[in-house]
């Protein structure tokens, strides 16, 4: 499995990331949202880098032009509600790919371990095409196992693209080892942070990314 964190190469993907995390910007949820689009927009140019392309004859108005586009099928995944602008950001690139939507929620089960819980999911068949999921927080990076191999049950993609903003080594590893080492999955980062908090969050990270675009979410606990 490769891991490429994009922030080890000076682009304008750190400008976006800064952004982000700067906790006087983050009072504009708009631009906010912006940025994390923006910086899903940098990370699929750079993933579409690794696609496959084929050579296509286009007529122009003076003759015939020789383009090599993608070959690939692609189908973009998204954890819901926080990986809506990141996913939105992949959406503009690659605007002819097909899309698949999951719900998943944390959640403090009876022995006091925190569990992801997923109740939704709509998605096409990724047999044999090329996944991206994109979720903007890698923390313990069960969400995103959680997401992958319940799209696994339609079916086996040639390649996989795990994407987020930022991820911790700690989530890195734990999908690692779910998924074997395997060759064909790629995990894409604009950061890794060093640790969590005792409430599961990237420290230094940037809060809670889905209160962040959309507003502070009532907990059950709060009912």
């Amino acid at each position: 499995m490769k891991v490429i964190n994009l922030s080890e190469q000076n682009s304008v993907l750190n400008q976006y990331l800064s952004e982000i995390r700067d906790v006087d910007i983050q009072k504009d949820p708009l631009r906010f949202r912006r940025n994390i689009e923006r910086i899903g927009e940098v990370m699929a140019m750079e993933v579409s880098k690794t696609l496959n392309y084929e050579p296509k004859d286009v007529q122009t108005p003076l003759g015939v032009a020789k383009v090599n586009t993608i070959s690939d099928t692609l189908v973009l995944a998204t954890i819901l509600r926080a990986g809506l602008p990141l996913h939105q950001g992949f959406l503009n690139v690659f605007d002819r790919a097909e899309n698949a939507f999951l719900s998943a929620y944390r959640r403090v089960n009876a022995k006091g371990e925190l569990e992801i819980v997923a109740e939704y999911m709509a998605a096409p068949s990724v047999d044999g095409k090329t996944l991206i999921v994109a979720d903007p927080m890698l923390a313990t990076g069960m969400s995103m196992e959680v997401g992958y191999l319940a799209l696994l049950r339609h079916g086996k993609p040639t390649h996989a693209h795990l994407c987020c903003t930022i991820a911790t080594p700690k989530a890195i590893e734990c999908i690692r080892e779910t998924l074997n080492d395997s060759p064909d999955v790629t995990i894409w980062c604009a950061a890794i942070d060093p640790v969590l908090n005792d409430k599961k969050y990237i420290v230094p990270g940037l809060g809670d990314a889905g209160d962040l675009c959309y507003g502070i979410k009532v907990h059950l606990s709060d009912r």
